[in-house]
């Protein structure tokens, strides 16, 4: 079913499903926060003052981050209740449509945040699983030459069930997750127990100092705090499926209690054994609850990874509908939510690039040094969009816009610049996937306006062509013929192919226009719009937002309350299948090898058929060539 997925659950089960989900990835944090942040590469002493200096730090992030910025501010900043960075890039992208220099910035925000969430999903699974299963090593040292094999084994049985969908296991989600929490709870109250003086790291001066204290190591150790966060654009990208308030309220119910006493609890043990430093997450619970805490972080860490594996499918559909990459395959795998579905492209792809990281790199710790540069970057670029929403979508004064995301754009500035220092170590990583993956967006959405601006010249209008043609009627067939075509004003390429081939014109011809609007959602009762043209020929636009499913068959049953109706067995789809070819130097083109990049991609896209739904057995596809 087609229709906004946000049922009208209760609070608590809206909540419950918003564990599950959201939160797995910033709920796994604790693994590897701490251990980075103390890390002794920082040198930085690990003595009583820094103690409480870098949890306060990490304690006072997550209440800026992600309590202030993204629950409090950015989770307003909705397009019609969806939430994520190109939901944000389509709804600032409308506000500024008059505005061409604003339009180019936020163009290059948006696509460049895009990008960098692909960095995200590919070392949110790694470091996830990886540090999960790097606790066997706490019992003992025997396990260290499996830890690299189990975290494979596992990551590659999470890829391999996405096409199964998470329909039957999305309700374990929730549990799992809440028992998590309460475990990360009950240690942590037990560690600030045995030492109540960790409680000072409350007091924010304490992670002022941390942050200024230490010269130019200062500087470097943020790059480790911002780990405390990372997961926190999830709780704005899922917005859509559970609401803000279900979001807000597992937050500051369950989730930041849970870490913040975790996080205290795990500064507790290091007061007490600095040596706990090699890993004071699971050195903080007793030895009788080592790997029944192994298990329960491996599984939370699947669920994490999961979380961002459904994220990326998400991003990439609405990419593809908004026009910024090619058609892929979108399979449904649920037919109650709207959100669970399954790309095998984005998969499989995804897969050899998290198993190459893990491979690669080795240790969480070494992941660790490239994550930030991901997570940074994303957040950089949705504070940056979310002035534009403010300024121009909103309507508030200039001033006002500075002062509600000017504070977080120079934090997320000093995150992101911290996480460069680490480009060495391995923070180039997710900048080069992030710069082919931008490559690639820009590429596409360049590319189809080049292609429209070729088509639009070359285009005979619909109305004097059809009143030239009945002039002189060729032979009128039985059935009815749908032709697809990117604008409902000009004659389609198919169309001038069948005339001048077959010499018939069906007794019903339907010129059909899909567009895909920047809102998240198209309601049934204005998905269709009807103009009859005389004699038989009609003009036929479908609607959709950018998370509807592209269902032409069954959108074109609407039809019959505009008076036209469809027989599938009567009709035949027409397609004009272009035949792209870079030609260097062309007038307002692009690069060579970027137009050679768009014809590739172009000719790899998923079939147009599959895409809409069509009946194959009913599609026609006519050629046309198009130099660039």
């Amino acid at each position: 079913m087609d229709t906004d997925p946000r049922f009208k659950e209760s609070r608590a089960a809206l909540t419950l499903a918003a564990l599950g989900i959201v939160y797995g990835d910033i709920g796994t944090s604790p693994l590897y926060a701490v251990k980075e942040t103390f890390a002794p590469g920082h040198a930085i002493p690990l003595q009583t003052g820094t103690i409480l200096g870098g949890i306060s730090a990490i304690l006072w992030a997550l209440m800026l981050v992600v309590s202030l910025k993204y629950v409090v501010l950015i989770m307003r900043a909705h397009n019609k209740g969806e939430g994520g960075i190109m939901a944000l890039l389509a709804l600032a992208s409308s506000a500024c449509k008059n505005h061409p220099r604003q339009y180019a910035a936020i163009l290059f925000a948006g696509l460049a945040g895009a990008a960098l969430f692909y960095g995200d999903a590919v070392l949110t699974p790694a470091i996830s699983v990886l540090s999960a299963v790097e606790g066997l090593e706490i019992g003992t040292s025997a396990f260290k030459p499996w830890v690299l094999p189990i975290a494979c084994g596992v990551l590659i049985g999470l890829f391999s069930f996405q096409r199964f969908g998470t329909a039957r296991v999305g309700a374990l989600f929730g549990p799992i997750v809440i028992l998590w929490f309460l475990a990360l709870g009950a240690a942590g109250l037990q560690g600030i127990m045995r030492e109540p003086a960790i409680l000072r790291a409350l007091d924010p001066t304490h992670a002022f100092h941390f942050v200024t204290g230490h010269g130019f190591a200062s500087f470097v150790v943020l790059g480790a705090v911002l780990l405390a966060f990372t997961g926190a654009e999830a709780l704005y990208a899922d917005m859509g499926h559970f609401g803000k308030q279900a979001i807000r309220s597992a937050w500051f119910g369950l989730v930041f209690p849970a870490l913040a006493l975790n996080y205290l609890g795990q500064g507790a043990l290091l007061l007490t054994e600095p040596s706990a430093v090699s890993n004071p997450f699971y050195l903080l619970y007793p030895d009788w609850a080592l790997y029944p805490m192994v298990v329960l972080a491996t599984a939370a860490t699947v669920i994490a990874a999961q979380a961002t594996i459904s994220g990326a499918y998400s991003l990439t559909r609405q990419a593809i509908q908004l026009g910024y990459l090619p058609r892929m395959s979108v399979l449904q795998t649920s037919a109650k939510e709207a959100g669970q579905i399954y790309m095998p492209a984005v998969n499989w792809i995804l897969l050899a690039v998290v198993l190459a990281a893990v491979l690669g790199f080795g240790s969480s710790s070494s992941l660790a040094s490239a994550y930030g540069v991901a997570v940074t970057g994303t957040m950089m670029a949705t504070t940056f969009l979310t002035f534009f929403v403010i300024r121009y979508h909103w309507g508030y004064n200039l001033a006002l816009c500075i002062a509600a995301t000017g504070f977080f754009i120079v934090v997320d500035l000093a995150f992101f610049s911290s996480s460069l220092l680490k480009i060495d170590d391995g923070g180039w990583f997710p900048l080069v996937l992030g710069a082919v993956m931008f490559a690639l967006m820009l590429t596409w959405h360049r590319g189809r306006r080049i292609l429209a601006q070729r088509l639009k010249a070359s285009a005979i209008p619909v109305e004097d062509f059809f009143r030239s043609l009945l002039q002189f009627p060729p032979h009128r067939v039985p059935g009815t013929a749908v032709f697809m075509v990117a604008d409902g004003h000009a004659v389609p390429h198919a169309l001038l192919h069948n005339l001048s081939h077959n010499k018939v014109l069906h007794e019903r011809v339907v010129l059909l226009t899909v567009s895909v609007a920047d809102v998240p959602w198209i309601p049934f009762g204005e998905r269709v719009t009807v103009e009859s043209l005389g004699n038989g020929c009609w003009r036929v636009r479908l609607h959709f937002g950018f998370k509807n499913r592209t269902d032409v068959p069954q959108a074109l049953e609407l039809c019959r309350q505009h008076g036209l109706e469809f027989e599938m067995m009567e009709t035949s789809f027409f397609l004009s299948r272009e035949t792209l070819v870079p030609v260097a130097g062309g007038e307002d083109g692009m690069a060579l090898w970027r137009e050679r990049l768009f014809a590739a991609m172009a000719r790899n896209a998923s079939s147009v058929v599959e895409y809409f739904h069509l009946p194959a057995n009913r599609v026609i596809e006519l050629g046309t060539r198009i130099e660039l």
